[in-house]
């Protein structure tokens, strides 16, 4: 699986890095055929609370799946993020074990 990480507007830190790799790596428990993996980071309006946006995008055969979401935190977003793609992962597992 091949994890690619974007931050737009700022350096990521090694210890985002890191936290983002641990995380997303573990969406493959929840499907195996996971070619790539695309992260993107970004700051909006930087007097905001919530100004950090975090998208991942899961590209997999014959699909493609994508989370974004706003929160106070990088980590906070990506935590969310990661959790509805493996929703979306086993959902979409099912439908495939059922065709």
């Amino acid at each position: 699986m091949d994890i690619r990480i974007q931050s737009i507007h700022f350096d990521a830190s090694e210890q985002l890095q890191a936290f983002i790799q641990k995380k997303v790596s573990k969406l493959e428990k929840y499907y195996e055929d996971i070619k790539k993996v695309e992260v993107s980071l970004k700051v909006i309006k930087p007097e905001v609370a919530a100004n950090k946006e975090a998208g991942i995008k899961i590209l997999v055969p014959n699909g493609e799946f994508y989370a974004s979401k706003v929160c106070d935190t990088f980590e906070e977003a990506i935590d969310l993020d990661v959790e509805a793609l493996e929703k979306q992962l086993v959902k979409y597992k099912e439908k495939q074990r059922s065709k």
